[in-house]
């Protein structure tokens, strides 16, 4: 499969950002990490913008991280170094000096479901579906900051949901949770038209200091989890389920 793409554009004062690589539902490569890096860069450097579109290409929005790129993990430290490298991303969308927006068809999963929480508003058509399914696949874990992003959208009882019994939340049941504003497929993209035109109306200081007052309550302080974050990536269980996952297997787990 393809390395994948993200694509920046900007058209009068909204900004379109596009993760390319529809051949494994937008899953995310390290360079497409990187690319989202430079995107946010670009971006916060733009002046005159009302508002920044996140979006994926074809039938999803993102599937997650490209799981075939943990085989080449060796031990506990590749997993904080992972988990540091998804935290900038996302905070990375935390912090654009102007409101986001995630528009999302079909599946928004693991990091997927990160980006499309960093944003500050979203849509979504009925078929997205929102989850972390790692309980049953990978084996793996979030960071702090991450499960505190989680918790802000959803509340705690839902969260341990979606992390411990690894369920898929459809859109009916994400916009009942008030993560998602589910619109038909012909008007969702008109409705992102519409919201980010009222963006543009609102006062942006306004907007800039709510939206960094809200980052700060849920991000800033958080007590260390790279002892968790270790115990996980470190294991044996994890490297099991890599390699089922990559086998297209169910995993089996032993607790070490």
């Amino acid at each position: 499969m393809s390395e994948g793409v993200v694509h920046v554009r900007v058209e009068g004062r909204v900004a379109s950002i596009v993760f390319d690589r529809p051949d494994a539902r937008n899953a995310m490569t390290w360079a497409m990490y990187n690319q989202l890096d430079a995107a946010c860069e670009r971006l916060a450097g733009e002046p005159n913008l009302d508002a920044a579109v996140f979006r994926g290409a074809g039938e999803s929005f993102v599937a997650g991280t490209d799981i075939a790129q943990f085989a080449a993990f060796t031990g506990a430290d590749d997993g904080i170094a992972y988990e540091r490298r998804i935290d900038a991303a996302i905070a990375a969308i935390e912090r654009l000096p102007i409101p986001t927006l995630a528009v999302v068809r079909g599946a928004a999963m693991g990091g997927g479901l990160m980006i499309a929480t960093a944003c500050d508003l979203r849509v979504a058509t009925p078929d997205a579906r929102f989850g972390v399914p790692i309980a049953r696949t990978v084996g793996n874990c979030l960071s702090m900051a991450n499960i505190a992003r989680l918790v802000a959208a959803f509340g705690p009882a839902l969260v341990k949901r979606l992390l411990l019994l690894a369920e898929t939340l459809t859109a009916a049941e994400a916009a009942a949770a008030g993560f998602v504003e589910v619109l038909a497929d012909g008007e969702v993209d008109g409705r992102a038209r519409e919201i980010c035109r009222r963006l543009g109306e609102s006062a942006p200081l306004t907007m800039r200091a709510t939206r960094e007052a809200m980052r700060r309550m849920t991000t800033d302080d958080l007590p260390s989890g790279d002892d968790l974050i270790r115990s996980v990536y470190g294991s044996a269980d994890f490297k099991a389920g890599v390699a089922a996952f990559i086998a297209k297997r169910r995993p089996v787990w032993n607790g070490r």
